[in-house]
């Protein structure tokens, strides 16, 4: 479980203070919106009877199989703040790979994958200069608990790996790699940690579909826009939107 018991035992710095856990909730983002807690809180549960994704999309699992939180910051107003949600995939992606020995990629604008299919995604809330970031990682679901018809491939460690793996070791892991990451992005920007994240950026020089146009993409830019170049050689870069990759 992700109790506060099995938890803080691994908790290495100020990300998880407080923790609030909940067997099961809607929504661990909803536990931090509007809460006046500090900076670092986090939420956590079991399971999630609504769980979103980006474009209003669900974010589905089976109880007891996969990472759930949600981290409550409070960044300054002049950071670029969608530039959170590729610092949290790159955390996410340093904390797959040191699990499961493989290399984990960062798929724009908030994807993390492992062998081509997606494994985690993140949600980035902004309310009154807050912002919550939700994290869910699949970890031990098996193929067939995995949804069907997703825009991207699931996966998850278990069946990347053939390994069952303890979530509450994950998760103090990501939070220290987390709270590491974003202390580096308030001093330096997304500069900071661009090295990380561009030799894990998945779509770099893949064929894509950008909100529907044929596209190549080139890479992640210095200030977190998906730089793409469409089939008719305009050169451009996006600021959101929904990006699928031929396989």
């Amino acid at each position: 479980m992700l109790s506060s018991e099995a938890v803080e035992l691994h908790l290495r710095g100020r990300f998880g203070k407080p923790y609030l856990y909940e067997p099961e909730c809607e929504s661990t983002q909803q536990l931090l919106v509007d809460s006046g807690l500090p900076e670092g809180a986090v939420a956590a549960t079991d399971h999630q009877t609504g769980g979103r994704g980006r474009l209003g999309r669900t974010w589905e699992e089976p109880a007891g199989s996969s990472v759930l939180v949600s981290v409550l910051l409070h960044p300054p107003a002049e950071r670029r703040l969608p530039e959170l949600s590729l610092v949290a995939a790159l955390a996410v992606a340093e904390t797959v790979e040191l699990a499961v020995v493989l290399a984990a990629q960062v798929k724009w604008p908030n994807d993390v994958m492992l062998n081509r299919r997606k494994v985690a995604g993140i949600l980035s809330e902004l309310s009154d200069g807050t912002v919550v970031v939700g994290i869910g990682i699949n970890v031990n679901q098996t193929r067939d608990q995995l949804p069907l018809g997703a825009p991207t491939e699931p996966a998850s460690l278990r069946t990347a790996t053939g390994t069952t793996y303890d979530r509450a070791v994950l998760l103090g892991s990501l939070l220290m790699r987390l709270e590491r990451m974003y202390d580096v992005w308030l001093d330096a920007g997304l500069d900071g940690i661009y090295g990380g994240l561009g030799a894990r950026d998945f779509l770099r020089g893949r064929r894509i579909t950008a909100d529907g146009e044929p596209a190549t993409a080139v890479q992640i830019l210095r200030d977190g826009r998906l730089e793409i170049e469409t089939d008719s050689g305009e050169v451009k870069a996006l600021e959101s939107g929904e990006v699928l990759f031929a396989r």
